[in-house]
């Protein structure tokens, strides 16, 4: 089996194992129907464009070469290989990142590496502004270990981001949750309680939520980045820091 086709089968895996999780969340109430339709519909389209690439690979690499007629041969080769390039792009749009530019799919890798290498994968794409590879990269982690506080509080806050831009109320629910969630599990961390402080002053009647939740924020020993992230919100809401 090629890096490509093991790395396709690895993502096809990993969403499908998102969708499971939603599932079980939505029967244990931790998440709403309309929160697991939009994981569903998300995950949906990744993994029709991922079958989608592995099926055209497979072929890629099983299809004996014809060796009749050496028109028809031509006809087929070159539909082939428009089909092939159709689907990588209808794939590099909607999966995280296309076979060769990642080692996290590789077996030989153990759980705490991959979930280093992803983490990684997802700061690099955030810093470049491709939020879908960086979005796929945390959902690949929360798979692999579901309260891992980086990943919750980034997909938490990316959900949040998107959903707001694109008036979807689904998504930034998501992301609100899965902020709440993620300060449930560490509530001493200050990272997830600064993303939920700004969605609180971001959202409109939520400014006293906001304050609440910046004074927690401060009280945990924030770190000078976090706080320069946190200092126009902060003076916004009259509480400003020396």
């Amino acid at each position: 089996m090629k890096p490509g086709e093991q790395q396709l089968r690895d993502e096809i895996a990993l969403r499908e194992a998102s969708i499971d999780d939603a599932h079980r969340e939505l029967a244990a109430g931790e998440l709403s129907a309309a929160e697991v339709s939009a994981i569903e519909t998300r995950e949906d389209l990744a993994l029709d464009a991922a079958k989608l690439a592995l099926g055209a690979l497979s072929s890629k690499i099983t299809t004996p070469r014809p060796v009749r007629r050496r028109r028809r041969w031509l006809l087929v080769s070159a539909l082939s290989c428009f089909l092939a390039a159709a689907v990588v792009l209808l794939w590099s749009s909607l999966s995280a990142r296309q076979p060769g530019n990642s080692i996290t799919g590789s077996v030989s890798l153990g759980r705490a590496q991959q979930i280093t290498q992803l983490l990684n994968e997802a700061e690099v794409d955030v810093a470049n502004g491709n939020v879908i590879a960086a979005l796929s990269a945390y959902q690949q982690v929360l798979v692999l270990r579901p309260k891992n506080v980086t990943a919750l509080t980034q997909t938490g806050w990316l959900d949040f981001s998107a959903g707001s831009a694109k008036k979807d109320a689904a998504l930034v629910a998501i992301g609100v949750n899965d902020l709440r969630r993620v300060i449930s599990y560490a509530p001493r961390n200050p990272a997830p309680r600064l993303y939920y402080a700004i969605v609180a002053d971001l959202t409109p009647g939520n400014q006293s939520l906001a304050k609440s939740e910046f004074k927690l924020f401060l009280s945990l020993k924030p770190s000078t980045y976090q706080l320069a992230i946190a200092r126009p919100y902060l003076r916004q809401l009259g509480m400003a820091t020396s």
